[in-house]
């Protein structure tokens, strides 16, 4: 059974996403202690566009398997939190030397 965290969240936009079978995390300390405790990366998604990868990945069964065994996966939404989109978007652009998501 997955621990979706997003349940009872209003935003539209992690409301979407709040049955997928994905473990996502809200941005917060818990989930970044959680990060360091298990060792793991943390998988940012932010993107208003990711219908697609809600589609094609967030909301299959086997794909969330590998994001919640190797991941702590933290959902952000870019309306609520720009300052957060901003940086890891910025350091996207700084390694992929072109833009990321719906910047």
């Amino acid at each position: 059974m997955s621990k979706n965290r997003l349940q009872q969240e209003t935003s539209p936009y992690l409301m979407q996403h709040a049955n997928n079978p994905v473990e996502w995390w809200l941005w917060g300390e818990q989930a970044l202690t959680e990060a360091r405790n298990l060792d793991k990366p943390i998988y940012y998604s932010a993107c208003l566009w990711c219908h697609v990868m809600a589609h094609e990945s967030f909301e299959d069964e086997a794909t969330a398997a590998v994001m919640n065994q190797d991941y702590i996966n933290i959902k952000v939404g870019r309306e609520e939190r720009p300052d957060l989109d901003k940086i890891y978007q910025s350091a996207h652009h700084r390694l992929n030397q072109h833009a990321g998501g719906n910047s």
